[in-house]
């Protein structure tokens, strides 16, 4: 018997990758997706590159009339709070894509300026990282995904390291499906624009997920807006606590991720990862400085992939499932 999947948001770009996703796992059917904006349209209207893989239409029910074995939480942050909770207590296991259970109350209210009104401990779902605090569990909250490239790119040398600067530059899909002055065409085309150059709110999981690491590195981050569609390309500039040789921290990454399936050690690019649930990273060190470059696709690995490769470790399928493919360079 198929798990049957709700998809709560599934209108944004987020949701759009799952439903694309899931149409290969071999386990599951997506029965549910949900919108307050489309409810009643057919999913392919908002979605057409999905026509011919299904069927479903937009419905708007209460948290109460979501009928499902797993729901993903595709919705904006303070939204899922109204959700986790209420799904967890019928039995449905969940996958939260927001940022509302990523961060300690205190922390995350101070981050994002807003009380939380329904929080708990949740695993923090970087599978290569946090795999066995993912495996069987209920509820997974999944990672920013700013967080997921620069925390892989960092992982191998956290202990290593006494000072971490993430530099990034995303996608325009980042900021999601709603049009702004941000991202109209004339003001990202033919051009790279930093933002948030001190203060990104992604700063927090990184400095949360370095320290889970048992760093005690000081850790910055500055994103930057690239005039394409898909993809985060982070420099992460490491500097050592000591000076360490490139065939050393090579050997490192490699036997560090050596049996992850979705991270492979190989140049980076976005064209590679497009599409894909990979990261690709590689390493170049000179003396107390070690520079890392990762490549995720922001909408894949940074948000829908990943939210299926967890929901696969929780309920005990293969990882790859529904996750087979290839980037689609060019």
């Amino acid at each position: 018997m198929r798990m049957e999947i709700a998809i709560v948001g599934a209108s944004g770009y987020a949701g759009g990758e799952l439903v694309r996703l899931l149409a290969s796992h071999s386990s599951t059917e997506v029965t549910v997706v949900t919108s307050r904006k489309h409810d009643g349209t057919p999913l392919t209207q908002v979605h057409p590159h999905l026509a011919g893989f299904t069927d479903l239409v937009f419905s708007n029910p209460d948290v109460g009339g979501i009928e499902a074995d797993f729901a993903f939480l595709a919705v904006p942050h303070t939204a899922a709070m109204r959700y986790a909770r209420p799904l967890l207590d019928r039995g449905i296991r969940v996958v939260d894509l927001s940022a509302d259970y990523r961060l300690p109350k205190e922390v995350f209210e101070a981050v994002y300026a807003v009380e939380h009104t329904d929080w708990f401990a949740a695993p923090y779902g970087i599978p290569e990282l946090r795999r066995d605090a993912v495996v069987g569990v209920p509820f997974v909250s999944n990672p920013g995904c700013f967080p997921t490239g620069a925390t892989l790119a960092a992982a191998p040398l956290a202990s290593f390291a006494r000072t971490v600067v993430y530099d990034s530059k995303t996608g325009v899909s980042g900021a999601g499906d709603n049009p702004s002055a941000v991202t109209h065409y004339p003001n990202v085309g033919d051009t790279c624009t930093a933002y948030k150059w001190t203060g990104h709110r992604h700063l927090a999981e990184m400095r949360q997920e370095l320290a889970a690491l048992g760093s005690e590195a000081r850790c910055y981050f500055t994103p930057h807006l690239l005039p394409v569609n898909r993809g985060i390309l982070t420099t992460a500039h490491i500097l050592l606590r000591e000076p360490m040789e490139q065939e050393e921290v090579e050997g490192l990454y490699r036997r560090f991720y050596a049996r992850e399936p979705f991270v492979r050690y190989q140049p980076p690019s976005l064209s590679s990862v497009r599409g894909s649930n990979y990261c690709d990273l590689a390493v170049e060190v000179s003396e107390d400085r070690a520079v890392v470059v990762s490549a995720i696709d922001n909408l894949v690995k940074g948000a829908a992939g990943q939210a299926i490769q967890n929901m696969n470790l929780m309920c005990g399928y293969n990882e790859d499932d529904g996750l087979r493919s290839a980037g689609v360079a060019p």
